[in-house]
């Protein structure tokens, strides 16, 4: 591979691994940035259905499970979307911290890469 200034680099097997490795955490990036785009809407939802419920004034109330609206109590209703709520709300937080220790990894890996290939090599999104 010729870098910018007229120099051939050779790239060695562990060169492959790291390129290769990069390509999988970009690859999971943007998977996990759909994941959390999803989490974020469940979560706002969960919260509507939450403010829906504050608002209805109803002792039994439609809730539903899978495709199935099922009539239930309001109490454990809200029992239920506060558990809801907070599971939703920890797999975000899953999400987050998974993105935040992708990025960091390929930070390191474009560290070394730019470093051996300098401008032969191109690891960002256009």
């Amino acid at each position: 591979m010729q870098q910018g200034d007229g120099t051939e680099a050779q790239v060695t097997w562990e060169d492959q691994q790291n390129i290769n490795r990069f390509g999988r955490l970009n690859n999971r990036l943007h998977e996990l940035q759909d994941e959390i785009k999803l989490a974020k809407e469940t979560n706002e939802n969960l919260d509507d259905a939450g403010n829906e419920l504050i608002l209805s004034d109803e002792d039994v109330v439609r809730f539903q499970i899978g495709e199935v609206f099922a009539h239930m109590p309001r109490d454990d209703v809200e029992t239920r979307l506060e558990q809801m709520k907070e599971d939703a709300a920890k797999k975000l937080e899953r999400l987050e911290e998974e993105k935040e220790s992708i990025l960091a990894q390929m930070a390191e890996l474009k560290k070394i890469l730019y470093g051996k290939f300098r401008d032969a090599i191109n690891l960002e999104e256009d």
